[in-house]
């Protein structure tokens, strides 16, 4: 299946798999074993997307993109950015929403499911045909270098334009390889040699010619608004359940930091504004005093002789 994104700040730090333990909104099993490809010597490749505390993003230090781990083979996402991925129409980000095999989905979890469809478009061909030219690209790399690909490596990128290219046609993006499960093997066990360009060729054809009948609309409809709704409220519950919990605990202390700082702000603030008043206060007395001595009635009880 196509690498996860790597991260230019390197791979995030072990502490942080509080985060895929204890806020993850979304997981589900990916590679061979989703497509249809698994044999006795494949792997369990997991992924998943988490929710990072609000109170989290109150610190300068972020909580981290992504993950790697706890368990072998797992990669999570933070819901921000696997949100960015999937309106970039990123082929992993997709075919993760897509996955046949869920292993764990929340409320928030199943508000990301539903918008998967607002994420499919036209404008996916692009991006796949952009993928493929990459990959392409990488395998002759290997070819002049080794002397001969990576054929996994090659399997995987005929599976995914046969995945665009189906999609293209029906309007919906099937993971499962069904009947060309014994071809990509063979690709796999570099029994294919020769004809992986031809393939892939074909399959590019056959994903353009697809395009201007495609069932797909044009052109995203709106899912950045959308998406970006469903963060917004994902983060704002987030927040409302931390502040109404009784006390802090385990790896979100250092997070109270934050609304700690900004209520003695709050309270400057209130000092500033109650020392405004005071000063409003003791003003009005004192023009008060100064009108009772110029009264008419003041100077007629205080003059000499007159209470005699």
């Amino acid at each position: 299946m196509p690498t996860p994104p790597a991260d230019p700040a390197g791979p995030p730090d072990p502490s942080h798999h509080a985060l895929v333990t204890g806020h993850t909104v979304y997981a589900c099993v990916m590679g061979s074993r989703a497509f249809g490809l698994a044999t006795e010597d494949s792997d369990t490749d997991r992924r998943g997307v988490f929710l990072a505390p609000t109170p989290l993003f109150w610190r300068f230090e972020k909580p981290p993109t992504h993950v790697e781990g706890p368990r072998p083979e797992q990669f999570s996402w933070e819901l921000e950015r696997f949100c960015e991925l999937a309106l970039r129409a990123n082929p992993t980000a997709l075919e993760c929403l897509h996955s046949p095999l869920v292993e764990h989905v929340d409320a928030t979890g199943r508000e990301l499911l539903a918008l998967r469809g607002a994420f499919l478009s036209r404008a996916i061909h692009d991006t796949y045909a952009r993928y493929a030219a990459g990959r392409h690209k990488e395998l002759r790399a290997d070819v002049a270098r080794r002397g001969a690909p990576r054929w996994k490596q090659a399997m995987h990128l005929l599976r995914t334009m046969a995945g665009v290219r189906d999609l293209l046609r029906t309007g919906v993006l099937t993971l499962e390889v069904g009947a060309a499960r014994e071809e990509l093997l063979a690709v796999c066990r570099a029994t294919f040699r020769g004809r992986v360009e031809r393939r892939l060729a074909v399959l590019c054809t056959e994903a353009a010619a697809a395009l201007p009948d495609s069932p797909l609309p044009a052109g995203r409809t709106g899912p950045g608004s959308r998406t970006s709704c469903t963060a917004r409220a994902a983060r704002r519950r987030c927040g409302l359940k931390r502040r109404a919990a009784a006390a802090p605990h385990g790896g979100d202390q250092p997070s109270q930091a934050a609304p700690r700082a900004r209520s003695s702000s709050r309270c400057s603030m209130r000092a500033v504004h109650s020392g405004a008043r005071r000063r409003r206060r003791a003003g009005r007395r004192r023009r008060r005093r100064r009108g009772r001595r110029s009264s008419p009635s003041r100077r007629s009880c205080t003059r000499p002789g007159a209470g005699r």
